[in-house]
């Protein structure tokens, strides 16, 4: 257990120092980012699922899964994407490696069980290059935001479980703009960040029963209210000069920006599915968030872009040809598929910026009891080249672990 803790502590302090890291997107240039998705491998491969919870697995999308929770599990993983973008003026790549998620649910009776964890909320990645007749423009920006979690799972009556998640959100923004003019020596730098924190929460329920036919129903709903957070802003204008060795600052000087606050959208999650218990599973789920009320610290977007009402759309479920199998390995893997379907919600020259991600995955049993390696696979789109914006196509893979105790902790010993 002590060796195990290490481990886990060391995984926590990586992910804080990458979670900001783990995009490649012009569109991360709006709003506070592109917003991370919060599940386990297990989720993403079934198109982002979060309608299916069982006793052995940790769901990160609806608290309601831990009340189903019967041994204490373990969960990290992480994801390497390489992205193709696209304009009418050409084409470029990027690769991006991240830790994604770290999370543990105890249970601590069989209707109650909690968790805790550490997962990235937004993410910052951007290179632009904008030029236009005599001026040229430069836009970098980096960061986001993490959250960490407490959450909750109680087991109501044996059909039905709720839960609740508290996050502490945290993280900071960081945005540069280097302007240069033909046949004007020195340029403009304008510098801005802004440190963001603050609550938010999220409850759940999940409703499961038993059909007479063998088939089980899933049912499942998650809400997240409206919330303000805290940002700290600050911003830096600089006059540079160039050089082969890069830039030097001629002149600069601190503008004060008043501290303010952030809007968090609500978001709502309904879904349902039916499936043989260890044999297979198919579900839908819909997702919508308002974006309506949601207001960017820095006013990034621009004249030409807007937020809007935001949905998705997914479809996905596994398959396990013999779960007990002790003769083959291969008929107690678990075969995963999905699709996803988004609407963003973010506009841009009255171009709506949409997304689609077909998703493939397994889990490999490993050793006797219950812990398993999930491997994903994941191809996507997001955006488009009409009216010069820019279309990225991503290939993901995800790697994860879900190391599940034999024993219960709370049974008690007994002895002969």
């Amino acid at each position: 257990m002590i060796k195990r803790f290490t481990v886990i502590v060391a995984v926590f302090f990586t992910v804080v120092a990458t979670a900001q890291e783990n995009v490649a997107s012009p569109y991360s240039y709006y709003g506070i980012g592109l917003t991370s998705f919060k599940g386990t491998v297990e989720n993403r491969s079934m198109g982002g699922l979060s309608v299916f919870s069982d006793s052995i697995h940790v769901n990160l999308r609806n608290p309601a899964g831990y009340g189903r929770l019967r041994r204490t599990t373990y969960a990290v993983g992480g994801s390497h994407t390489r992205t193709n973008l696209e304009s009418n003026s050409g084409e470029d790549n990027a690769k991006t490696t991240s830790l994604d998620y770290l999370a543990i649910g105890v249970p601590v009776s069989d209707k109650l069980a909690f968790g805790i964890g550490l997962t990235p909320y937004t993410s910052v990645g951007y290179q632009i290059l904008d030029i236009r007749e005599d001026v040229a423009s430069r836009l970098e920006g980096r960061g986001g935001m993490n959250k960490v979690f407490a959450s909750a799972g109680y087991q109501i009556i044996p059909a039905l479980s709720i839960g609740v998640d508290a996050n502490y959100n945290f993280g900071n923004l960081q945005n540069r703009r280097t302007l240069v003019r033909e046949e004007v020596q020195l340029g403009t730098r304008d510098v801005s960040r802004s440190d963001l924190s603050g609550f938010t929460f999220n409850f759940g329920a999940d409703f499961q029963k038993k059909l007479k036919s063998g088939l089980k129903l899933h049912a499942a709903a998650s809400y997240t209210p409206t919330t303000n957070i805290d940002a700290e802003n600050s911003r830096e204008l600089a006059t540079i000069a160039f050089s082969a060795l890069g830039e030097r600052v001629v002149k600069e000087r601190d503008v004060d920006v008043p501290e303010s606050e952030l809007t968090l959208p609500s978001r709502y999650s309904l879904g349902a599915g039916v499936g043989r218990p260890n044999n297979w599973f198919l579900g839908a789920e819909y997702t919508s968030t308002d974006n309506n009320s949601y207001l960017a610290v820095n006013t990034s977007g621009g004249q030409n872009s807007d937020f809007a009402k935001a949905s998705q759309y997914k479809i996905g479920g596994y398959f396990i040809p013999q779960y007990n199998s002790l003769t083959n390995y291969f008929k107690r893997i678990v075969y995963r598929a999905g699709f996803r379907y988004e609407e963003t919600g973010l506009n841009l020259r009255d171009e709506a910026v949409n997304e689609f991600g077909i998703t493939f995955g397994v889990g490999l049993p490993v050793g006797p009891g219950f812990s398993n390696i999930n491997l994903g696979l994941e191809y996507g789109q997001r955006g488009t080249t009409a009216s010069g914006l820019i279309q990225e196509d991503y290939f993901r893979v995800s790697v994860g672990l879900s190391l599940t105790e034999a024993r219960r902790w709370f049974e008690r010993r007994k002895f002969n």
